[in-house]
């Protein structure tokens, strides 16, 4: 399946580390966090990308065009650099169409401005650009492919933890608990679209807020609710926490040739 993903942020959350990039090209280890979202999707065999441009999109575009397959591989190097050769599994092959949507686009509609180029998928995918994760993608596939649905998302908990009160009529404190023991769910991305997503768009539009109402009113959206790793990247303190995780080697989000992600930390799938 092709693979959206939106790439046109300011990233005004992260801007102290973003000022001279465009958020999905800040480092996580040795290589973009987009880099590690396209491998994500790679590992179950989705190569072929559209990536929404905006806010500095030639950095992104010259990332492509100028940098080297072997950078992240293992390889040997002779003849003074004229022939390289990879050890172990070659780098996948990409297919990766660079669309600058203009940074003034927000994500709605920079889906609008690629709907040309998958106008004959029946279902695509989608997705920020700065959020990682183990989530079992084939699994949310079948489910939203045997439902009647059009649009799929995950739903994840708050990957930060608050204390939330309760009251009665008087204002009287009734209990204070964690964030964590509530049923508190928030859109993680990876979403999920049949191509009748476009009759739900309109002009100007953002994409979770009207056409997601027209269809819950219409019961045709579903959420994959999951319980296990998932991380934004908002703020520098996520991109410290994801860094600090590639330097002790926990990188749940790559997935090895051959691995199975856990399922049985997934909840039910709700309408």
């Amino acid at each position: 399946m092709k693979v959206v993903l939106f790439c046109g942020g300011l990233g005004t959350r992260i801007r102290e580390y973003s000022e001279n990039i465009p958020k999905p090209m800040v480092p996580v280890g040795q290589q973009p966090i987009l880099g590690h979202i396209m491998q994500y999707y790679s590992h179950y065999g989705h190569r072929d990308f559209v990536l929404c441009l905006g806010y500095k999109a030639n950095v992104i575009k010259e990332y492509f065009l100028n940098s080297n397959r072997w950078t992240n591989s293992d390889c040997v190097i002779s003849n003074f650099g004229k022939r390289v050769e990879a050890l172990g599994e070659q780098p996948p092959d990409w297919q990766v169409a660079l669309v600058d949507t203009g940074a003034w686009r927000n994500i709605g509609q920079r889906l609008l401005a690629v709907r040309h180029l998958v106008e004959n998928e029946e279902i695509f995918l989608a997705n920020y650009s700065d959020g990682l994760t183990d989530a079992p993608l084939p699994d949310m596939i079948e489910r939203f492919i045997k439902s009647d649905k059009v649009g799929c998302f995950i739903a994840v908990h708050p990957p930060f933890n608050f204390h939330l009160a309760e009251f009665n009529e008087e204002n009287t404190v009734r209990r204070f608990r964690s964030s964590k023991q509530s049923e508190i769910w928030i859109n993680g991305g990876y979403f999920i679209f049949r191509n009748k997503i476009f009759d739900y768009i309109r002009e100007g539009e953002e994409l979770v807020l009207e056409p997601f109402n027209r269809l819950i009113e219409s019961g045709l959206l579903m959420a994959y609710k999951y319980e296990g790793f998932w991380r934004a990247m908002d703020t520098l303190r996520d991109r410290q926490v994801l860094e600090e995780m590639v330097e002790r080697g926990e990188m749940p989000w790559r997935m090895q040739p051959g691995s199975v992600p856990n399922v049985k930390s997934l909840a039910s799938v709700n309408s």
